[in-house]
């Protein structure tokens, strides 16, 4: 499908490290992202990606697909960047989901530190010298996730404690976030795109979870559960008032990404943008009951159904968006309302 790297294509092939005044941080004020004048994409000639399964490769961004790391034979591999994203990897370690008494059969072992150190050995086999590597580093765009997602599902799908365990995660997983940004940037990073989470109170999954917990005044207008887009807010707001605050000198670029407001805004208004208004909260691939993911693995699984259709649906199997919707999140990043740096609550 359609993934976030379509979206990192359109949303900095208007902009580089000249354009650092008008984007420097994610709280710089109200921005619009203008096309840029030059015909090429910012001047980077390769990219590297942190993170989880919303990061993925597409063609728009002009470069051969990524590389997936553990798939690499020689740094020839590398030569145009690398995916270091890993299907469920988290910011925090698989270690402090072990103490924390999570079983963790579905919890990869390759965190965001492990990505890290991933990337600091392509990089060493990239560049010989400091100057080498330091060029490299300033020619390349980085996608910083999205990371934290899987930090809280882990533990959300466990059926631990929302108050006592999930909501105490954040300032940990921004914790790391912050420094993974830091190593970059001391490595010579000069655009560093960051992603902040989607409304999870609007996922087809969790809407199945907490259906039977939940009364009506825990969904608002559309269908959603209040509070969990609440916590998404909460760990939006703390990515963003790090960002803002991280030390950078101006020839560094800080983008925030605003899945957020992107995906809520097609599930609040879906027939606008060619999306059926009774599957706006629907699983397209899934196992049955009324948001069609019944379970964690439903699509792909014997029980698996899937729409005739999966251009008028928002989600594809649950969690994850389908192309259109994807499509949209690139298009408005650029063009719309969500293409502008957000100003940051003081709480």
């Amino acid at each position: 499908m359609t993934t976030v790297m379509l979206l990192l294509f359109l949303l900095l092939c208007t902009t580089n490290s000249a354009t650092a005044a008008a984007v420097e941080s994610a709280a710089g004020g109200d921005h619009r992202l203008a096309p840029g004048n030059n015909g090429g994409c910012g001047g980077f000639k390769r990219m590297f990606s942190f993170g989880d399964s919303i990061t993925d490769a597409a063609e728009g961004l002009g470069l051969p697909f990524l590389t997936p790391f553990l798939r690499a034979k020689t740094p020839e591999d590398f030569r145009q960047g690398a995916n270091f994203a890993v299907a469920g990897a988290t910011a925090l370690s698989q270690d402090f989901f072990k103490k924390m008494g999570l079983d963790l059969t579905i919890i990869p072992p390759f965190s965001l530190d492990v990505q890290l150190e991933w990337f600091k050995s392509v990089l060493n086999s990239l560049g010989s010298t400091d100057q080498e590597r330091k060029e490299i580093m300033s020619k390349s765009l980085f996608l910083m996730g999205e990371v934290g997602g899987n930090d809280y599902n882990h533990p959300f799908f466990q059926n631990r404690s929302f108050t006592n365990e999930i909501k105490p995660l954040v300032p940990k997983v921004i914790a790391k976030i912050e420094n993974a940004i830091k190593v970059l940037i001391d490595l010579g990073a000069k655009t560093i795109v960051v992603p902040g989470n989607f409304p999870i109170g609007c996922v087809p999954r969790y809407l199945t979870m907490f259906q039977s917990k939940s009364s009506l005044q825990d969904y608002d207008e559309f269908g959603c559960i209040k509070w969990l887009n609440d916590f998404s807010v909460y760990h939006n707001r703390a990515l963003k008032r790090m960002l803002h605050q991280i030390h950078h000198d101006s020839t560094v670029t800080i983008l925030y990404g605003d899945y957020y407001n992107t995906a809520l805004e097609i599930t609040h208004h879906p027939a606008a943008y060619g999306f059926k208004k009774e599957t706006a909260l629907v699983a397209c691939c899934g196992d049955g009951g009324p948001y069609n993911s019944n379970s964690l693995f439903g699509c792909g699984g014997p029980s698996t159904n899937l729409c005739t259709n999966p251009s008028t649906h928002i989600s594809w199997d649950g969690l994850h968006l389908t192309e259109a919707a994807y499509k949209f999140v690139a298009h408005h990043m650029l063009h719309g309302p969500y293409a502008h740096q957000p100003s940051i609550s003081p709480k």
